[in-house]
């Protein structure tokens, strides 16, 4: 258990992942006064924050030998594994009472797993996924799903206003990334349905900007449709969330389902149509990418449209 007070100016954080969300979530973090030591595979990605103040570290054990918080958001459980718990991890210099804080979306049973090989070490670890995409982590209005101690949880409250706007303690270990895995089943099948809307709207001859005007504020609207329909109709398939990314999130929720005895139908559909995504070439698209596929299923060029 960590008896450490989070201050800023005085706590010493380290983020490890310095990609599309980190690189935000981490410049708020010292927007709010901490200062950071960083990693990231590709020291280029890094140089944002750099630029900003940040110091540079050559491995995870680098980061976690000068922070007292260590935050990681990397790509895949596999990365998880690797910069936490690797030989050249985080936990491997970590020192007693610091905390480690994995905000990846990654298996529920690798966050207890690390918690449990962090407790052994004196050390603390909570999983934080986030949801709000690059929108989300540039406002710093993300949704952040927390597993982990209670106390520790409310002593980084500093860190999380920095960061996100809806902030909920879940339960122990493993308890945030169940969490998101109910985020990304919600996400999979409403993606569906907005793209299909689209497309019908295109179909009809609609003008799809006014379209939006009537649909996005009444029963139908999300955010998806809100934050991602415009991009879509843009021709803006940059990632606020790669692809390749949100197919681990839902081979990860079909694995815990079938552990769990649930069929998925809704989920499974969309983790075949994002497979397809992915083998047509956009893998490291974001997720609205789907648009591309479901309109080549009725042979529209929706790109050249």
């Amino acid at each position: 258990m960590s008896s450490l007070e989070i201050i800023a100016g005085k706590t010493r954080i380290g983020w490890i992942g310095t990609g599309v969300m980190g690189a935000s979530m981490c410049g708020h973090l010292m927007d709010a006064g901490f200062s950071a030591t960083v990693y990231n595979r590709t020291k280029a990605k890094a140089q944002s924050l750099l630029e900003k103040g940040a110091t540079w570290a050559d491995s995870p054990a680098d980061v976690a030998k000068n922070s007292d918080v260590i935050f990681s958001i990397v790509g895949f459980p596999q990365d998880v594994r690797s910069v936490l718990l690797g030989d050249t991890g985080a936990l491997s210099a970590a020192a007693p009472g610091s905390i480690l804080v994995d905000m990846t979306t990654s298996q529920p049973s690798l966050a207890v797993e690390v918690y449990e090989a962090a407790k052994a070490k004196g050390v603390v670890s909570v999983d934080a996924p986030v949801s709000g995409g690059d929108v989300g982590a540039k406002n710093g209005t993300l949704s952040i799903m927390i597993g982990g101690d209670a106390d520790v949880v409310e002593s980084l409250q500093p860190c999380w206003n920095a960061m996100g706007k809806t902030i909920v303690h879940q339960g122990p270990a493993g308890a945030g990334q169940h969490t998101k895995m109910v985020n990304q089943t919600l996400i999979a099948t409403g993606m569906i349905g907005v793209c299909e809307a689209l497309l019908y709207g295109y179909k009809a001859g609609l003008n799809l900007d006014t379209v939006m005007k009537s649909v996005s504020s009444g029963a139908a609207g999300s955010w998806s449709l809100s934050n991602l329909g415009p991009r879509i109709i843009d021709n803006n398939f940059d990632p606020g969330f790669f692809v390749e990314h949100f197919i681990k999130d839902m081979g990860i929720v079909l694995e815990e389902s079938k552990k769990m005895g649930l069929s998925m139908p809704g989920l499974a559909l969309g983790h075949q149509l994002y497979l397809s995504v992915q083998a047509k070439g956009y893998g490291r698209n974001g997720t609205h990418a789907l648009q591309l596929a479901l309109a080549s299923l009725s042979d529209i060029d929706w790109k050249n449209r």
